[in-house]
């Protein structure tokens, strides 16, 4: 009587085990199934399925002329990212965010729209995904839900054997608008937020320029070429964007357990502020942090350019503060950010806060942000 039921309850349980074990085995494939917010991120592999089960894509590359060779991935557009910054002649400041109004009529006139899965490559010539992630946080200020960076980009779609084609796909102009409520503006910080919140334990400050730019022994310019202030955000601790990659060749991006000790000892539930000279290599960092799912993430856009104005009124240091368990970068000797940088001597946990002049002998940097 009852061996009916009992074979459909075996039945049934074998389904369910076979859904279980397949959705396991599923997720151990993918390379990035451990980051929490693994849908920022996608490999070549993973992009090429996609597209051959046609799923409704848009593919942007966002190299400057400078870095296009011409070659790219089939049915993708070209939007540089650049086309989201201006440089502020009247402020010395370049690489400001065009603002969140003219964004969206940039992603309407290249016929992106609001619901849309928007894929964002560039090079590893252009660092390996620290351009695409200046328009991911473009996409991320206005609320835009679906979207990701391809791992590599064209250099990794190439070394995956997938096809390019020589020129860009058009798409017709539609309007792209977001809510006015679904646009997070405190992703994008300015001078007088920070400084009104320096010492604050609940802002993290997140210093991603190279170690000798953070201790003031490389100054970043202005616009104009002129010197900028040395040293760093008081309270700021550095980690070099560059420590996000595997090697300085390839450009991957880390596992999450390495990102995760590279990160160590900074609380993914309260507030980071990433900043650098432009906020392009903060971008980078504010996009890894994004992917291990901090919470309260912000891009200081203005970055060095503005803070270490000669004529701005903000204080700045040029000791290191660390976090627990936390060491300064290790210098590449032969990398160009190095040569003729003075040694520094071991970090003090705590700084003093100094206003640093412009000082003699400094190396000076530019490095497009």
């Amino acid at each position: 009587m009852h061996k009916p039921s009992t074979v459909r309850f075996i039945v049934i349980a074998a389904v369910l085990l076979l859904g279980v074990t397949w959705a396991f085995a599923s997720t151990d494939k993918s390379p990035y199934a451990k980051f929490p917010n693994a849908q920022y991120i996608i490999s070549a592999e993973q992009l090429q399925q996609r597209m051959n089960a046609n799923e409704s894509l848009v593919i942007v590359d966002v190299r400057n002329d400078k870095h296009f060779d011409g070659k790219m991935i089939p049915g993708a557009i070209r939007i540089p990212w650049s086309t989201f910054r201006l440089d502020q002649s009247a402020t010395n400041t370049g690489g400001n965010f065009v603002g969140s109004e003219k964004a969206q009529q940039i992603f309407g006139e290249h016929g992106i729209f609001r619901n849309d899965t928007v894929i964002l490559y560039d090079s590893v010539a252009r660092d390996g995904g620290a351009t695409a992630s200046y328009v991911f946080w473009v996409f991320d200020l206005l609320g835009h839900k679906n979207m990701a960076i391809l791992e590599r980009g064209i250099d990794g779609w190439i070394d995956a054997g997938n096809k390019v084609v020589n020129s860009p796909a058009k798409r017709e102009p539609l309007l792209y608008q977001a809510p006015a409520k679904e646009i997070d503006t405190r992703k994008m910080l300015d001078d007088i937020f920070i400084n009104r919140r320096l010492g604050d334990p609940y802002y993290q400050i997140l210093d991603v320029r190279s170690q000798e730019e953070y201790l003031g022994q490389a100054l970043n310019e202005g616009l104009d070429g002129t010197p900028l202030k040395a040293g760093h955000i008081p309270g700021a601790i550095n980690i070099n964007y560059k420590n996000n990659w595997t090697d300085k060749d390839s450009k991957g991006i880390k596992s999450y357990a390495e990102l995760a000790e590279l990160y160590r000892g900074l609380d993914p539930n309260i507030g980071v502020i990433t900043y650098c000279h432009s906020a392009r290599r903060s971008s980078f960092t504010y996009y890894i942090l994004r992917l291990m799912g901090f919470k309260d993430l912000m891009l200081y856009d203005n970055s060095w350019y503005s803070w270490g104005r000669p004529g701005a009124f903000f204080p700045v240091e040029t000791q290191a503060q660390l976090l627990p368990g936390q060491s300064l970068p290790k210098v590449d000797p032969k990398s160009d950010s190095s040569k003729g940088a003075r040694k520094s001597a071991p970090a003090e946990p705590q700084a003093k806060t100094q206003e640093s002049s412009d000082g003699g002998g400094k190396k000076y940097i530019s490095c497009g942000g």
